[in-house]
């Protein structure tokens, strides 16, 4: 299987690559490969929330037993974790190939930013739409944008760093 993924990511890497030229002078090449793949995982994770949100929960209170849900939890219930599968896969073998740290590590380590995000992402979602009233959508955005940056530290100098450099 991680030849396969070796395979999948070294293609997408090549075609992420295709547009790098014009931005070379801008930001180094591992900076372009994550705002790619990255952006891109953005956009699937959105687009995920958006259906879940008004498509699966019409917008309703989710009851699960004897729990009540509100839409855009419940939606964040299932989108993050797809999305977090398809960011790892994406980061790890498309972005920060030159790490040299086990995967398994790398999983546990990724998996503690992501929690860290999970946090930021649902107080976010709380603060913007209950809080300020703030629409369902767009709240997701904004707390996305606002983790993007913790985020690519984080796993730049943790998650995905080489021996020797990083935290």
């Amino acid at each position: 299987m991680r030849k396969l993924f070796t395979e999948i990511g070294a293609r997408i890497g090549r075609m992420v690559d295709f547009f790098y030229p014009p931005f070379r002078h801008l930001v180094p090449q591992q900076m372009f490969r994550y705002a790619v793949c990255g952006g891109a995982n953005v956009l699937w994770d959105w687009l995920l929330f958006y259906l879940m949100v008004n498509y699966v929960f019409h917008q309703q209170v989710v009851r699960v037993g004897g729990w009540a849900f509100e839409a855009h939890t419940a939606a964040l219930a299932v989108s993050f974790p797809v999305s977090t599968l398809t960011g790892f896969l994406l980061q790890k073998y498309v972005t920060f190939t030159a790490s040299d740290l086990h995967g398994r590590v790398q999983l546990v380590r990724y998996l503690v930013v992501v929690g860290f995000n999970l946090l930021l992402n649902y107080a976010g979602l709380k603060l913007f739409i209950e809080v300020c009233g703030f629409w369902d959508t767009p709240s997701k955005m904004l707390v996305t944008c606002l983790c993007t940056l913790v985020s690519y530290l984080c796993q730049k100098h943790f998650t995905f760093r080489v021996r020797g450099k990083g935290i």
